[in-house]
């Protein structure tokens, strides 16, 4: 926005400016829709006389008012050069930010501009973002802090830009998993009179955070998320930390489960891949926790006494049997002359699912998944330099010929028959449609369920494709022959990983950054690398076949074998103090296995935490949750102090902890107000006459109830 010279002299008193707008700008984006964005500007500013001529615009009045809509129509040209409209709330809120700062009740420099243009999250054509100031200084704090409480009425957005801010953190790896919680006050001892299953019981009081996912994320992957542990919805009062924290999966014949779900008689899996019953379940009572790490990255977490099955390299040179540790008595004592110096026990046998039907040969599946092209654009095809890799996925996929086009390239053809309508579907598409990976690429490529819990052969076949497709053996001098495989997916990475210890191996990962590597060829052609580099080092036990293409299989049986995989214990860690559980199964060497394929006797850490409602929570639930902070995690907890449903006499742990950690580093309080409500605008002059009702009468304990017991979401949608 430009100003222009004054044509006319402005009354004494008065200051008059005029502003051209950029011709790439219609009016209609400046002004609004009938000029409605204009009469919101008038009603704000009744002493300026504001007139448009033609892509003009001025303004004569009190010379403050006109300083402030000069700055109010460069605001608005900043936001509209993003590409982003202007509403009616965006102008009136732009207004209240601008006479803020020039009255000096508001800290800070953020402009309007900053404030409507910070985007949080896109999904499926709409962006999350702050709408107010204090909006803005409140996703911030997340950013900057590791715990963040968002105390504030209704419809201020406190949940939903977390929720926001939670699932960017997942998208963009900086946590694995998110954990969203609720201290659902009814859902107590009297749940046990209610009909129906536990969720059942629950869902109302989750059914708020469940409504925020399906706007952030695509509702078909939500259930995947949920049953792998990504997500996880909960009442506080069924996430007390065990042995392992309830939210731990621990392996079934059905998949991952969490460990708070076991009863009495499930079936879990074993040491030696089957399946073993569930004897006992017991609660042990609030205990340190400690992180135990191996060194492959696998880790879990548990008490001090919980009890390892472990071994030294002076057991195993003197073939002693396993010993029984408790985590207490190996911390500090983990080197042994710079060796590590407890082994841990891996699977004797891969895991054993059940054999399910599957569409699609998994070896061809796998190669497919290394070397295909799966976008759905074009006909599927293939590309290796190995012949033998073609002949053998043409003979995996039935009605389909593998026709050479030249080069490495080949293409899947449809076979036709005598009478074949024209438009009949290649099968391999269809196949890939129905399994979710067509129109994937190689950085967001995944191996289905229905492959990863499925029998041993099922499972290495899919393994096989993939290394013989986009891995191979490397040889080492001295040493044996380790296997290693790459890939941009980081779901696919987790898959391989998955699939290669559901098989008794180990794998470890490291990252290959595509900033500053040197572009490689392609048809004589430089070609840059657009994403990260995921490379994982493979050791499979003995008996465990990692390839079919012969020159890959050739090479490895050459170099040794793969030797014998193993896991170590690499750190053991304080990790606060948790509420336990102790599992006994049936298994004679009464192992299980836990997350990453880990076997012990029987968290929240790299997650984002969110603790809605907070105001319901006790102090004593309050300290409990705060102390369940794991390694690179982050808490969030919102609230609003004066809706409290507790019993009478109960405090609320949210207006408790302000007293205790305001000012502790690390630790942020955001707080926002009735300007910051961002429902309908009646709601935010409601909560202005409650604030001035207690003020004049004061009202028991300073709280008032609210019925419902739940907010709904704040509304943050961009158009």
């Amino acid at each position: 926005m430009t100003q222009t010279p004054t044509p006319h002299t402005p009354a004494q008193g008065q200051a008059r400016a005029q502003f051209t707008v950029p011709a790439q700008h219609p009016m209609v984006t400046v002004l609004g829709s009938g000029d409605s964005l204009l009469r919101v500007i008038e009603k704000a500013f009744p002493t300026a006389d504001i007139h448009v001529r033609g892509n003009e615009i001025s303004a004569v009045g009190d010379p403050t008012d006109v300083a402030l809509i000069q700055r109010l129509f460069d605001e608005m040209m900043l936001v509209l050069r993003t590409g982003q409209p202007m509403t009616e709330d965006g102008v009136e809120r732009s207004i209240a930010m601008l006479k803020a700062t020039e009255n000096g009740e508001s800290e800070g420099q953020e402009t309007p501009a900053e404030v409507l243009t910070q985007n949080i999250l896109s999904s499926r054509g709409r962006t999350i973002r702050p709408k107010t100031l204090n909006q803005k200084r409140y996703v911030d704090a997340i950013d900057k802090h590791t715990i963040v409480f968002g105390i504030g009425p209704a419809g201020t957005g406190k949940t939903y830009l977390a929720m926001a801010k939670a699932v960017q953190a997942l998208q963009s790896k900086q946590v694995n998993r998110i954990i969203l919680t609720r201290p659902a006050v009814e859902a107590g001892e009297r749940l046990g009179f209610l009909p129906g299953t536990l969720y059942e019981k629950i869902d109302p009081y989750l059914r708020p955070l469940y409504d925020a996912l399906h706007d952030m994320l695509d509702p078909d992957s939500i259930p995947r998320l949920m049953a792998a542990g990504t997500i996880e919805v909960a009442p506080l009062a069924y996430m007390r930390g065990r042995s392992q924290p309830l939210f731990t999966n621990v392996l079934t014949p059905d998949g991952w489960r969490p460990i708070g779900d076991l009863q009495v008689g499930d079936l879990v899996i074993g040491s030696n891949g089957e399946p073993t019953p569930v004897l006992g379940v017991y609660p042990q009572g609030e205990r340190d926790i400690y992180r135990v790490t191996a060194q492959d990255g696998s880790w879990t977490l548990c008490c001090g006494e919980h009890l390892w099955t472990v071994r030294t390299r002076d057991d195993a040179r003197r073939d002693k049997p396993w010993r029984v540790l408790e985590t207490q008595e190996m911390i500090g004592n983990l080197r042994a002359a710079h060796a590590r110096r407890y082994e841990l026990p891996l699977l004797t046998a891969p895991v054993c699912f059940p054999e399910k039907a599957v569409p699609m040969d998994p070896y061809a599946l796998g190669l497919l998944l290394g070397d295909g092209c799966l976008t759905g654009s074009t006909t599927p095809s293939f590309a290796t330099e190995d012949p033998e890799l073609a002949v053998a996925l043409e003979s995996a996929l039935p009605g389909v010929q593998v026709r050479h086009k030249g080069g490495p390239d080949y293409v899947l053809n449809r076979i036709k028959s005598p009478g074949d309508v024209v438009t009949l579907e290649n099968p391999v598409t269809r196949v890939l449609r129905d399994l979710d990976l067509l129109r994937t690429r190689s950085h967001t490529e995944f191996v289905p369920d229905a492959y990863l819990y499925n029998s041993a052969e099922v499972r290495l076949a899919v393994l096989q494709g993939l290394l013989d497709s986009d891995g191979g053996p490397v040889p080492q001098k001295d040493r044996t022959c380790r296997i290693q495989y790459t890939t941009t997916s980081i779901m696919l990475r987790d898959d391989v990983i998955s699939l290669v210890q559901s098989l008794g191996g180990v794998a470890y990962t490291r990252r290959r950054a595509a900033e500053g590597r040197p572009p490689g060829m392609a048809k004589g052609r430089e070609v840059g690398y657009r994403h990260d580099a995921h490379v994982i080092d493979i050791r499979l036990p003995e008996g465990i076949e990692p390839f079919r293409l012969a020159r890959k299989r050739d090479k490895y049986h050459a170099a040794g074998g793969g030797g014998r995989p193993m896991r170590f214990i690499d750190s053991i860690e304080p990790a606060g103090r948790e509420e336990t559980v102790c599992i006994q199964v049936a298994a004679e060497d009464s192992l299980y296995v836990t997350t990453d394929h880990l076997l012990t006797h029987n968290t929240l850490n790299d997650a984002f935490i969110i603790l809605d409602e907070a105001q319901n929570t006790s102090p004593e639930q309050m300290k409990m949750f705060l102390t369940r902070l794991g390694f690179d995690s982050k808490i969030v907890i919102t609230g609003d102090v004066t809706q409290v449903d507790l019993p009478n006499g109960t405090k609320s742990g949210l207006r408790q902890v302000q007293d205790i950690l305001e000012g502790l580093d690390d630790v942020h309080f955001s707080r926002l107000s009735s300007q910051d409500v961002v429902r309908h605008k009646l709601v935010g002059r409601i909560v202005d006459a409650y604030e001035k009702y207690d003020s004049t009468h004061g009202t028991e304990n300073g709280t008032h109830k609210d019925t419902k017991g739940g907010r709904g979401r704040a509304g943050h949608k961009g158009k």
